[in-house]
């Protein structure tokens, strides 16, 4: 009985304990993603006042590039970075990483390159959590590791205000199939910490309605609310897995082609500095070719009331047919060549479109298969499945839970071992037989 009560106080000591540690921590950096949404939000405003900036994006890769061939190569591998400093610390996270980062994104999105904000502030968050452990090192003993988790909790829950899912989403991304819960704690406090401190500054989220009941219905037809769905339609779950095959693939195809990307620039462009150059002028290209801006920056929203976009494609019409590709390869581009921002969000719009068009193609909600196409083909290419269904609950509300969940884990297992963090290890493979290691 005594053993029990003071593992009992040992624990709420250790809670108490990480509670004063982390929150300054999740504070500043909630309140660094409060300033780079509202900067994030100018850039994208202005880019749309001045279409011409788009034709100076290659000008921004030259002083993205040098940039970070001056001051940052030490951070230029990004979430990698201080996914490699949670396997085996090192060298340390350094604080450089945040201005940078926050610098070369808002540069990426205000001449128009198709980027996320994702990868920015889990940057922010790791690079500020690395900072804070170096001051306070002399006072109070810690695991680095589980700081740095919790600053990638801190900087996903505090961009896209789901703060359950930023944390689960810093112990699951780590490592495919093995997770640290003895990070749960410290992750919990840091992301919720940080949500509240972005939102106390009056930086919103983007809101999303899922209206559908769970009864099929064709896409565009008219639809009622029912005050009682039924809990499961075995048909609308065909449907569903069907689709979470294709949203698996295509996280596959997003991941091998951002990479296979990267890998031709660096092959035929020796200078790193001048592959957002060449980056920027094959944007240029494609916006031609394609005759629409409207895969170029962010993506929530449109420039326009008939742009696609992540909101449009929840509405029947909302998306074209191969929006979700146009996106993939304007952002593989983007992102291969040198430009800076995150995957995720350009994985929401992809995932949207694509469940836009399989609503059309089975003859389902085109609201709802939207809905777990923005988590799915997130799910797959980050192999966060937990993290994405809980994410979609904090989104959308807990009335399809066990549709999204269902998407979001098929679409996990058809992903293959393949991600877009190369530093993400293998903890269980997803299958009995061991991963083929294919270099990716």
């Amino acid at each position: 009985m005594r053993s029990t009560l003071r593992e009992q106080l040992a624990m709420i000591f250790s809670i108490l304990r990480w509670v004063v540690i982390i929150t300054p921590m999740a504070l500043a950096i909630g309140s660094a993603c409060a300033l780079f949404l509202w900067l994030l939000e100018e850039a994208t405003q202005a880019r749309w006042r001045s279409p011409w900036l788009l034709y100076l994006l290659p000008v921004a890769g030259l002083a993205i590039g040098l940039m970070y061939h001056w001051l940052g190569r030490s951070v230029e591998s990004g979430n990698n970075l201080i996914m490699d400093e949670i396997h085996e610390p090192g060298g340390g996270v350094p604080l450089r990483m945040a201005p940078l980062v926050l610098i070369g994104t808002l540069v990426t999105h205000l001449f128009g390159g198709s980027a996320g904000r994702e990868g920015t502030a889990v940057q922010m968050g790791g690079s500020l959590a690395g900072g804070w452990s170096r001051v306070i090192k002399p006072f109070i003993t810690v695991d680095i590791r589980i700081l740095l988790m919790a600053g990638i909790a801190a900087g996903f829950g505090g961009v896209f205000g789901t703060p359950v899912a930023g944390a689960i989403f810093a112990i699951e991304v780590i490592a495919i199939g093995r997770m640290n819960y003895a990070a749960i704690v410290p992750c919990l406090i840091a992301s919720i910490a940080s949500d509240w401190a972005c939102q106390s500054w009056g930086v919103g989220h983007t809101h999303y309605h899922v209206a559908s009941i769970i009864e099929a219905t064709p896409a565009g037809a008219a639809r009622t609310e029912a005050p009682a769905p039924r809990l499961l339609d075995g048909v609308l779950l065909l449907k569903v897995v069907v689709a979470a095959v294709a949203f698996g693939l295509v996280s596959l195809l997003f991941a091998r082609t951002t990479h296979g990307v990267q890998q031709l620039f660096r092959r035929f462009i020796g200078l790193p500095w001048l592959r957002p150059v060449m980056g920027g002028i094959v944007v240029i290209a494609m916006v031609w070719l394609a005759g629409t801006r409207d895969y170029l920056g962010i993506g929530v929203t449109g420039e326009h009331p008939d742009s696609v976009s992540i909101v449009s494609a929840f509405s029947a019409g909302g998306a074209d047919t191969w929006s979700w590709l146009l996106k993939l390869i304007f952002t593989a581009i983007t992102l291969g060549a040198g430009f800076k921002g995150g995957e995720v969000t350009p994985l929401f719009f992809i995932g949207a479109a694509l469940g836009n068009t399989l609503a059309w193609v089975l003859h389902a909600p085109v609201d709802l298969f939207a809905a777990l196409g923005f988590v799915a083909v997130f799910a797959g290419a980050t192999n966060t499945p937990l993290a994405c269904t809980l994410m979609a609950v904090e989104l959308f509300g807990p009335s399809q839970a066990i549709y999204f969940a269902i998407a979001c884990f098929v679409a996990y297992l058809f992903s293959g071992h393949t991600g877009i963090y190369t530093s993400q290890r293998i903890g269980v493979p997803k299958i009995d037989a061991p991963p083929v290691k294919d270099g990716t």
